[in-house]
């Protein structure tokens, strides 16, 4: 891994960390530098299942909500704002001093200007297209999570979520194409707060769906969401999930970006996952940007593949017979 701007801050002299006491590191990334810190009292806070799983085996204590008070904390800025400023006002209410540290295309200038109209700064450093500040007191009170906020008919959502503000389109359009039967056992991966596996619960022939999900946050939406007996929750990363038994459909709407790089390479692993999940007669079901090319990955995985519709934004395709041996 490459140095952190707290690693640097930190051998420049720039800045000291507490003798003692806990640290918190709020929404670090897996990969994350933070050697600058001592292990034995760092708790890493994060709803990601990926990042978790990864701090988990690097031997990090982790959490998935803050757990007492704190002599530091760091807060990596996330790209949503309302989800940023959030873990903001939880570290300056349960830590002594605060750092926050975050890429310029995430927000952090931004970050920083607002900080600075309720705090004094103690200091910042810029590296890399990215800066870290730190900051004792302040009243960020306001910014605190309001809890979960209700979208379009009648779903509930919070900060940080994939489409927090309502329904997104690329998956209402997957929607309105889904046949009437899916089979017994059904998928949905990177289920988020639950839209898709709501209309998937409609069809009467679904006995099981699993509803697949890496942000803890989203698949708290989804369990308020959804109360079918029929659903079942899984906090995990559905690249690696492996369900009990093999699936008639699996459905989704891919995630395609790691920060804000477009990645189609995770759309990619995510139809190899549903390949070697489905039953020999099972379909796939997907929503994707017109642009991201999926096409060659799923003729490499499946007997069939079609595009069932779609418009200049986004185009919805049917796999079908997955050959696992392929992938």
């Amino acid at each position: 891994m490459s140095s952190s701007r707290l690693s640097l801050a930190v051998e420049s002299g720039q800045i000291s960390l507490p003798a003692e006491g806990r640290i918190a590191v709020f929404a670090p990334s897996a990969g994350m530098n933070l050697s600058a810190l001592p292990r034995e009292r760092v708790q890493v806070i994060t709803s990601l299942k990926p990042d978790y799983d990864a701090f988990s085996a690097a031997g990090y204590d982790v959490a998935l909500a803050p757990e007492g008070d704190y002599s530091a904390a760091l807060v990596f800025v996330t790209r949503a704002k309302a989800e940023a400023r959030a873990l903001v006002a939880q570290a300056s209410e349960l830590a002594d001093i605060v750092f926050i540290d975050g890429q310029k295309n995430d927000g952090v200038d931004s970050m920083l200007k607002d900080c600075k109209k309720r705090v004094g700064l103690n200091g910042s450093f810029s590296k890399a297209h990215g800066k870290l500040f730190w900051f004792e007191g302040g009243d960020f009170s306001d910014w605190k999570e309001a809890g979960p906020s209700e979208v379009a008919a009648g779903f509930v959502t919070r900060p940080g979520v994939f489409s927090a503000d309502g329904i997104d389109p690329a998956s209402a359009a997957l929607v309105a194409a889904l046949p009437d039967k899916l089979g017994r056992q059904v998928a949905d991966l990177g289920a988020g707060w639950g839209y898709l596996s709501k209309a998937v619960l409609e069809r009467a022939d679904v006995e099981d769906l699993y509803l697949v999900e890496a942000n803890h946050v989203a698949l708290d939406c989804a369990q308020q969401n959804i109360t079918d007996s029929r659903a079942s929750f899984h906090w995990a990363d559905a690249i690696t999930w492996e369900p009990r038994a093999r699936m008639n459909t699996v459905v989704m709407n891919p995630p395609f970006h790691s920060g804000r790089a477009a990645n189609p390479a995770l759309g990619k692993s995510f139809i190899a996952a549903a390949a070697r999940m489905l039953a020999p007669s099972g379909q796939l079901w997907m929503v994707a940007n017109r642009h991201l090319p999926y096409e060659a990955t799923l003729e490499g995985l499946f007997g069939k593949v079609e595009e069932i519709t779609g418009d200049n934004r986004f185009k919805i395709l049917r796999a079908e017979r997955p050959s696992r041996a392929k992938g």
